[in-house]
């Protein structure tokens, strides 16, 4: 039987056997094989509250992770929002920050990339925090190391770079670091950052704040106290930014 719908069951039997019955007296007990018996045959009376009780059981699940993720993003704001050394794109000193988790060997995130770069470049306002999170094999990890990189020697270049990187379907060492050399970046310089002991700490952080807060895949988004996992419409993001905007301005 699928967890899910064991746990419902015993959500169910418990709910079940919860309820008084006049059938036996106060000082008996119904033996095992009979509880069994009698959730058995209603489950077969009533086989649509088995679906009912799991459809309450992904509700109340999904609440709760909700309710932890934002005690999550509370006590983490700092290392999510403004962790010195973070690349960060749009308006540096923008209004709303919205932050981004991903992977650039990860066909969702590369297929967002177009529609938050016109997102960047529409709202004038929006802070853009990037968080590289290569979990999709070695070329991630080398985009990662590469960009991470690059995101300190020249900053101001770095947000070109990561679009050009989310277009690019080499992600070989020596594919990226003609990339970023394109974009203006010294390749000597950048391929001796690359695997700079703080570039390794920086790409394990990152890797640790997403386990925190539940992050299990990419692209996943924070904004304000709201994780967002996985691709999502760029729309939905519009009305988030500006649902904090307006929660700011009362």
């Amino acid at each position: 039987m699928p967890r899910s719908l064991l746990a419902a069951v015993v959500v169910l039997a418990a709910a079940l056997l919860s309820v008084p019955s006049p059938a036996p007296a106060a000082d008996q007990k119904l033996p095992v094989p009979e509880i069994e018996r009698i959730v058995r045959d209603y489950l077969l009376r009533e086989p649509e509250v088995v679906y009912q009780a799991i459809q309450e059981l992904q509700k109340r699940q999904q609440a709760e992770e909700a309710s932890r993720q934002k005690e999550m993003i509370a006590a983490k704001r700092d290392d999510i929002f403004h962790l010195a050394g973070d690349p960060s794109g749009g308006n540096v000193t923008g209004d709303v920050t919205l932050v981004e988790f991903f992977d650039y060997h990860c066909g969702y995130c590369r297929s967002m990339a177009p529609s938050l770069r016109a997102l960047l470049a529409q709202d004038q306002k929006l802070r853009f925090v990037f968080k590289d999170l290569p979990v999709l094999g070695p070329d991630s990890v080398t985009a990662a190391k590469v960009a991470v990189a690059a995101s300190k020697l020249d900053p101001s270049r770095y947000q070109s770079l990561h679009f050009a990187l989310m277009q690019s379907k080499d992600l070989s060492k020596d594919a990226v670091l003609a990339i970023a050399a394109k974009q203006g970046y010294d390749r000597g310089r950048l391929e001796a950052e690359m695997d700079s002991d703080w570039v390794k700490a920086r790409i394990e952080s990152n890797l640790t704040l997403a386990n925190t807060l539940g992050v299990n895949g990419t692209p996943s988004f924070v904004i304000g106290d709201t994780l967002i996992p996985g691709a999502t419409d760029i729309t939905h993001l519009a009305e988030l930014i500006d649902q904090q905007r307006r929660q700011a301005a009362n």
